[in-house]
């Protein structure tokens, strides 16, 4: 089997973090590419960082070149500081960069989506979302995998406050067979599904994965 090499955006992240680690571990990968705004603290003879100025985005697209591209890059409102700022994280950057590897002949996409993800949402968040999940089906690739995760379960360093108060209340809620499909899930097991169906031999060009499809 042919050695693949594999582009990450969003490689400092909660799951593109786990993404880099698990592909830097996975024999079928030979070459992990991961745009960054900063360095991993990482050091592997499969790895190359690249440091990325997101202003300038033309300027990397010589290097958007490989087999899969994994995009995990996302904020929130309150670390963006602004709507304007978190559009520009969620959407711009996402897109430009799909845009980027789909003109140069990458041949998967996969994306980290949410779960609610509508363009026509009355909510802001699962409204671009879905405004950027339509946009990349647009795109020119072979094939595309989105996946709406629920509630993600960081690693303890990266974990937020409030994310812990949500996760708290739905684990209670679950356990007596409430909102079961938002069961939240580590984001461990987020990226090894993604590299698992990115590997898959599905005939589908488009693949959407709901949350009971990506629990492990």
């Amino acid at each position: 089997m042919k050695k693949l090499h594999a582009l990450v955006l969003g490689g400092t992240g909660a799951t593109g973090q786990e993404l880099v680690n698990l592909l830097l571990e996975n024999s079928n990968f030979n070459k992990v590419s991961v745009f960054a705004r900063r360095s991993i603290n990482i050091k592997h003879e499969k790895l190359i960082t690249h440091k990325i100025d997101f202003s300038k985005l033309e300027d990397y697209k010589q290097l958007v070149i490989g087999d899969i591209f994994f995009s995990a890059l996302g904020t929130t409102r309150k670390d963006a500081g602004s709507k304007k700022n978190q559009y520009l994280v969620d959407y711009t950057y996402q897109y430009e960069f799909a845009k980027m590897a789909s003109v140069n002949g990458v041949n998967l996409y996969s994306l980290v989506s949410s779960v609610g993800a509508n363009e026509k949402s009355y909510f802001f968040y699962p409204k671009i979302k879905g405004a950027l999940e339509n946009a990349i089906m647009n795109l020119d690739f072979k094939k595309i995998q989105i996946f709406q995760p629920p509630s993600l379960i960081r690693q303890p360093n990266l974990i937020r406050h409030g994310e812990q108060i949500s996760i708290a209340i739905l684990n209670r809620l679950n356990n007596i067979g409430i909102l079961k499909s938002f069961k939240p899930l580590l984001v461990h097991d987020l990226a090894a599904k993604m590299i698992t169906e990115s590997l898959s031999k599905t005939s589908k060009d488009i693949c959407i994965y709901k949350p009971k499809d990506i629990y492990i």
